[in-house]
């Protein structure tokens, strides 16, 4: 079963994703910045989830994501341009560890209800995964089983 930093390597393979993540590995906001700028930062690194930071040696604070924009802000007709990331972002940030496998970010996700999972290492931030992410590893996995057993029974041996 693979861990979180063979997701995360394996996002390289991806070249839009390598590009993106050479530039900057986490994309983060500061917790003063508007929702706005937060979705329009969100929208021009195609992901959905922002780690909010606050002070110059940018602790975590919290997390921004997609989902908390349509509740907390279209649902309650609040402007976007005048509420602060703060007053809506997620306080309680939940993380994994390098380590951890697919099955471990699964649970965790699947009994928080949420979708992205910021990566800590050595206590810094080093990336994030997504539901997105650990689909396509167990998917990858799957199909490398499948071929295996594909192999053992025509009696190819690799």
């Amino acid at each position: 079963m693979p861990n979180v930093a063979q997701i995360l390597k394996s996002k390289l393979d991806d070249p839009q994703a390598a590009k993106r993540i050479a530039e900057q590995p986490v994309v983060t906001i500061d917790i003063d910045a508007s929702v706005f700028d937060a979705v329009k930062m969100m929208s021009q690194h195609q992901i959905g989830a922002l780690i909010v930071t606050e002070g110059t040696d940018g602790a975590i604070a919290g997390i921004i994501t997609e989902r908390d924009y349509a509740r907390k802000i279209v649902l309650m007709d609040r402007s976007s341009k005048s509420t602060r990331v703060g007053e809506i972002m997620t306080k309680q940030v939940l993380h994994v560890r390098m380590s951890d496998t697919t099955e471990a970010c699964m649970a965790l996700m699947t009994e928080h209800r949420m979708r992205h999972l910021p990566v800590i290492d050595a206590g810094r931030l080093v990336g994030m995964v997504s539901i997105g992410d650990l689909v396509k590893a167990i998917i990858s996995e799957q199909e490398f089983t499948i071929q295996q057993l594909e192999h053992y029974i025509s009696g190819v041996h690799i």
